[in-house]
């Protein structure tokens, strides 16, 4: 089956931020999400919580990375009392839009059904912040809403959050080089190899599995039921975003002349994306089986990147 590149909605909070701050100088998101690493594998983080992302990774690292492989630049704070933070933000805001987070996704309640902390990390662009309310663009589904200032400080403070620091903020991006977007996926291609390696020191809690090892544990949850919002997590969030990235990623691997792992990346979008209805509707054999299909298909995609 032909490949087909997907435009739509989805989860895809950090680099859509990236995007409407970099403007029309900047790459898409899928050149954005590419180059952050994080396509590059599959996780279950504390042998609970699956991600199909890279063993090891998160936003946190994978930002930087893409920010310097497509030639941009900004200032990051991060830190201190929650009064300060505010202060910095209001000050930064009343220059330009800033990007913000990680934020407890749980804590917005202009998200319906979000009524305390989940966990999930969220991005968003700060536009204005007063006495009252802060004003963002959330780029899951909401332009230009208006969060109280407690409640955004208090998913700010993203203390449910696995990784990042309380009231991290970036500013001042800048393009500092002129890259291509074949360029900058091909800069990016020597530490895909290295995440789907698992080369990288993990910092993840005991039980963690990756790649192969990661989807067959998973399969087997499915079949022993998907409890603990396992279920959940993968029908809202894992899947979707997981499908779109590696969409995204067979269309830059084609575009900077990697045939073959492209057509791997694809499969691996194919198979993610076939979760999303077996999960659903309750044919959790069908679910376990795709994962078992995706196991080999991590090793697959570095060989073909080498």
């Amino acid at each position: 089956m032909r490949h087909l590149a997907y435009v739509g909605n989805g989860p895809y909070c950090y680099a859509n931020s990236f995007a409407m701050l970099l403007g029309p100088r900047g790459p898409s998101t899928a050149v954005i999400e590419v180059t952050t690493g994080g396509p590059f594998g599959m996780q279950l983080v504390g042998g609970t919580q699956p991600f199909f992302d890279a063993y090891g990774w998160n936003p946190g690292i994978g930002c930087d990375r893409a920010l310097a492989a497509i030639g941009w630049t900004s200032a990051v704070q991060h830190g201190g009392a929650a009064g300060d933070a505010l202060a910095r933000l209001r000050a930064a805001a009343s220059r330009g839009p800033v990007w913000v987070g990680p934020l407890e996704m749980g804590y917005l309640h202009h998200q319906p059904e979000m009524t305390g902390p989940i966990g999930a990390d969220h991005f968003v662009v700060v536009l204005d912040v007063d006495d009252v309310r802060v004003l963002v663009h959330d780029p899951h589904g909401y332009p230009y809403a208006e969060i109280p200032v407690g409640e955004f400080m208090v998913a700010w403070r993203a203390e449910t959050v696995s990784y990042g620091d309380p009231y991290t903020m970036r500013t001042g991006f800048e393009k500092v080089a002129d890259v291509t977007d074949v360029d900058a996926i091909r800069a990016a291609v020597p530490a895909a190899v290295d995440w789907l390696g698992m080369h990288e020191d993990a910092d993840l809690p005991p039980g963690s599995l990756g790649n192969a090892a990661a989807a067959e544990r998973v399969a087997e949850l499915v079949e022993a039921g998907a409890g603990d919002g396992l279920r959940e997590h993968l029908i809202y969030f894992a899947v979707r975003v997981g499908a779109r990235r590696l969409s995204d990623t067979a269309d830059c691997l084609l575009l900077a002349g990697y045939p073959e792992a492209a057509a791997v990346a694809a499969t691996q979008a194919r198979l993610v994306g076939s979760l999303q209805r077996p999960m659903v509707s309750g044919d959790l054999p069908a679910a376990a089986a795709a994962l078992r299909a995706l196991a080999p298909t991590y090793d697959q995609l570095r060989t073909a990147l080498l």
